[in-house]
């Protein structure tokens, strides 16, 4: 069936001026308000939707333009009903004195049966997320902690229900309950049904006559709990842990969200990471790179005796086994990759110097 003509609808001439279309709609409105039409509420909301259709096109002058031009082809396709035109109509509804609109906005977006099954007001807790730096060594061997964390807990004054106690909740009006209205949109190719949350009671089916003066009708209240965390070995800048349940609380009894930890291990004064290994740097003597040298060198596990080849060069990199980072899945440990620095004396005793004085002719002679 063709779409009726929007200033047909609203009674008002194609030349009319943006006063006189509200004129129109208040007066439309009025007419169909509940109260005036009790025999007929759902006759009446269908008649209202066309009616706040009409005015949501021909008091926007850009959609008016439109369809003045290409008629229900053009503003009808970007044309949707949901809460921002709402409060449009009814602030240009209520300006003219009138009350009770709610009732309208119930009957329009109850249009074509209920949207779906009513719905509880518990539902599950946020998610949180939670920043932890831990040292290298702790990332190395795990460690356990605790924490304290901002999170929503359950009220106490009105046990997580939202309202004073002694008082309870009721069925939410503009969506019966169900916690999502209808909204339709009208395009070229035909009529579509749009389902979303409901703006009154924000999907949960009820609302609180009477908040919680604690907690203001939300159930959940702001408190820094401490959690204790199980750090696993092998962590590092990046990854993330999960802890079941110790998120925010849910609303009306609803199941706790999680937290996730996200990890950052706070640079090393000494040792660097690269993957599993662990780099670090080692100087020595001269003496102790031309001809070999057991030394000990700091890793994350404690001192170990670095063997040193005679004739080492300044920058090789030897390798201490199995003394890196542990991989977190337990797929055994990475090396430590230790860089030989050679120390060049600055300062000589005159014994020393001598030495060196007979090493360097010895080279020139060979």
């Amino acid at each position: 069936m063709a779409k009726r003509d929007y200033y047909e609808i609203l009674g008002v001439s194609r030349n009319a001026t943006q006063e006189e279309i509200k004129k129109a709609y208040r007066q439309k409105a009025k007419e169909l308000h509940p109260d005036k039409n009790p025999s007929s509420r759902e006759q009446s909301g269908e008649e209202f939707k066309r009616v706040a259709e009409a005015y949501e096109v021909l008091a926007d002058a850009g959609k008016r333009r439109q369809y003045d031009r290409y008629g229900h082809a053009g503003p009808s396709q970007g044309f949707t009903f949901g809460p921002q035109d709402f409060r449009r109509a009814r602030e240009a509804y209520s300006e003219f004195g009138f009350g009770g609109f709610d009732d309208l906005f119930d009957l329009f977006f109850r249009q074509g049966g209920r949207a779906g099954p009513r719905r509880t007001r518990s539902h599950r807790g946020e998610d949180i997320e939670y920043r932890l730096r831990v040292t290298l060594e702790d990332a190395a061997t795990g460690t356990k902690m605790t924490i304290t964390a901002p999170r929503l807990v359950a009220c106490d004054r009105c046990e997580g229900a939202g309202s004073e106690p002694g008082t309870s909740t009721t069925t939410c009006r503009t969506c019966d309950g169900q916690g999502q209205v209808q909204y339709r949109q009208q395009s070229l190719l035909g009529s579509f049904v749009n389902v979303q949350t409901c703006p009154e009671c924000g999907g949960v089916g009820e609302v609180v006559d009477q908040p919680c003066k604690r907690c203001r009708g939300d159930g959940r209240t702001k408190e820094k709990s401490k959690i204790s965390i199980t750090v696993p070995a092998g962590v590092e800048t990046g990854s993330r842990l999960r802890l079941r349940g110790q998120g925010n609380a849910g609303v009306a009894g609803g199941p706790h969200g999680d937290m996730y930890i996200s990890i950052e291990v706070i640079p090393h004064s000494t040792f660097r990471r690269e993957g599993r290994d662990i780099l670090s740097t080692l100087s020595i003597e001269y003496p102790q790179a031309a001809l070999g040298a057991r030394v000990r060198t700091e890793t994350l596990w404690g001192e170990e005796t670095l063997t040193i080849p005679a004739g080492t060069q300044p920058g090789t990199v030897l390798r201490l086994k199995g003394k890196g980072m542990p991989d977190v899945r337990g797929n055994g440990k990475g090396d430590q990759l230790v860089e030989i620095q050679v120390r060049v004396p600055t300062r000589l005793a005159a014994e020393q110097r001598r030495l060196l004085d007979d090493l360097q002719r010895s080279f020139q002679e060979d």
